[in-house]
């Protein structure tokens, strides 16, 4: 008896446990987790990218880029030393440039990157596209060599034509063959009565 009260009494625990326990749904998103890193879009950080890298190809940077170096190089040279914040070894400018170069890189891959998948993408539907065009043409061919052949068994209008010129020529021959060889006697044979095929009605 003692040993069924422990039994029920544990089973009681195991179900006030249970009911105390959340329950997992599966008809539910999952709550989104807090993240330690900053979350960004992808998408458009690839676009971000795409735009500095083309600014960083175009001819207008490298003029901007060469004026910006021009002035910095005479200001520091030119300039009363008060004013003058990067001395001749330019240090300041060449961590500025190095700076600059680290992180065109990086962009420019990143939007090579992106343009790669879109030209992969592109591939892909053409490639599909003529495929569809491959069995287009094959089935066009196929259908074209069946009128062919089909065609070739029907009689065309020529060769109606030429038949019955044929056979008129044949029969125009054979009526001027018997207009020859016959008497107008035998057209009439004497002595058969010359009565009516049309009976009396």
């Amino acid at each position: 008896m003692p040993a069924e009260r422990t039994q029920e009494r544990e089973r009681e625990r195991e179900r006030e446990r249970e009911r105390s326990m959340p329950r997992i749904r599966l008809d539910l998103p999952r709550e989104r987790r807090a993240r330690l890193l900053p979350e960004y879009d992808p998408e458009a950080f690839g676009r971000i990218s795409e735009r500095i890298a083309r600014f960083l190809g175009t001819g207008r940077f490298l003029v901007w880029m060469t004026l910006t170096i021009i002035v910095w190089v005479l200001w520091n040279v030119f300039a009363p030393p008060s004013l003058k914040f990067d001395e001749y070894p330019f240090i300041f400018l060449t961590l500025a440039l190095s700076l600059q170069a680290s992180y065109a890189a990086p962009l420019i891959l990143l939007a090579q990157n992106r343009q790669d998948d879109r030209d992969r993408v592109n591939l892909e539907q053409d490639r599909k596209q003529n495929e569809r065009s491959i069995a287009d043409t094959e089935y066009l061919t196929r259908e074209i060599a069946a009128l062919r052949m089909g065609l070739g068994e029907v009689a065309t209008r020529d060769w109606i034509r030429s038949e019955l010129q044929d056979l008129i020529k044949e029969m125009d021959e054979r009526r001027d063959g018997h207009r020859e060889h016959l008497e107008p006697r035998d057209l009439f044979p004497p002595g058969g009565d010359h009565r009516s095929d049309v009976p009396d009605r």
